[in-house]
């Protein structure tokens, strides 16, 4: 499917190009509503509901609320802890620069 956009000012060009955009999002809208559908279908042929099959599955992900156990605490304040995980929290940085080693901030 060729179409001839030669002819078409830059007024034309945009609104063409805002009808192409809106009608991409419908596009997939519509993908996302035919699977759907297909997915419940599936479960249902099989006699499962589709919302088992989502809660069965739904368990691999990462656990959230969960943290790792603190395994350094600032020894100026000890409601400050760390746990060497991501990026040092500058109280960490200050002790370091301050000649104490990583091992001396361990709880």
């Amino acid at each position: 499917m060729a179409i001839d956009l030669t002819g078409l000012n830059a007024a034309e060009l945009e609104a063409l190009a805002k009808d192409i955009e809106a009608r991409k999002v419908e596009v997939e809208k519509e993908a996302k509503q035919n699977a759907y559908s297909e997915m419940l279908a599936i479960a249902d042929k099989h006699g499962v509901s589709f919302e088992d099959v989502i809660a069965l599955h739904g368990g691999k992900s990462r656990k959230s609320g969960t943290k790792a156990p603190a395994k350094y605490a600032n020894p100026n304040d000890a409601s400050q802890t760390w746990t060497g995980r991501g990026r040092k929290p500058a109280w960490v940085h200050e002790a370091l620069k301050a000649g104490k080693s990583i091992e001396d901030l361990e709880i």
